[in-house]
């Protein structure tokens, strides 16, 4: 029986609990029922929200998703912007509120050494950014033949995935003040992107090859 058990439970109040403990001592309750016990509810009134503490962990990621996609999609100017605006808009909010959370996030995303495309905790989220990027990008080339134009669509949908990863994997490792090289990672991708999807590839394209080969290297020509 939990003790001093605390009344109205809500799936915010679990995972504040949950997050306090995993920052507290760098890993997970060893269970459920341990978990329970300590903050003062029933192990049966955790599985009312959550079935494991692996599913906590992937809805804390798609909320996040779904609290960004509220904040840009509600904004006053999102309605006018073009492909690349809504999608710059959504990236610079979404890691915005990364940012507010940043502990748990890189404890979550860094406590396996699987690549990020291989983390169960983005498996929804994967699911809901790309139900969200289908409303964004068109089909780059308009063809009349629905299993090439479906193709394309995946490709496109899947290209964008991987840049949000890419994004993501950089944001993790930026140690620049107020992670303003994550702002610029960001611009410089989506201009490129757009690019090589929807135009002729041209400047942006070595602009962003520029960026990251001096954020690779600038170190070797630093007196330069």
């Amino acid at each position: 029986m939990a003790k001093n058990k605390i009344q109205p439970l809500d799936q915010e109040k679990i995972v504040s609990f949950y997050t306090d403990y995993v920052l507290t001592n760098g890993k997970k309750p060893h269970s459920v029922y341990e978990f329970s016990k300590n903050n003062g509810f029933e192990e049966s009134d955790f599985y009312t929200f959550f079935a494991s503490f692996e599913a906590l962990e992937e809805n804390f990621f798609s909320n996040m998703f779904h609290y960004t996609k509220e904040l840009v999609v509600n904004s006053p100017d999102y309605a006018v912007y073009n492909a690349s605006q809504k999608l710059s808009c959504f990236y610079f909010t979404f890691f915005e509120v990364a940012t507010a959370n940043r502990s748990f996030v890189t404890h979550l995303l860094t406590q396996e050494t699987f690549p990020l495309k291989n983390l169960t905790q983005l498996k929804q989220l994967r699911k809901d950014f790309l139900d969200y990027i289908k409303t964004v990008l068109d089909t780059p080339y308009k063809i009349e033949n629905q299993k090439i134009t479906t193709i394309q669509n995946r490709v496109v949908h899947e290209g964008a995935w991987l840049q949000f990863l890419s994004i993501l994997k950089y944001w993790i490792d930026d140690s620049s003040p107020n992670f303003e090289k994550t702002d610029v990672f960001i611009e410089k991708s989506v201009k490129a992107s757009f690019d090589v999807v929807y135009n002729v590839p041209v400047e942006s394209i070595l602009d962003f090859g520029k960026f990251l080969w001096k954020e690779k290297f600038g170190s070797f020509n630093s007196n330069k």
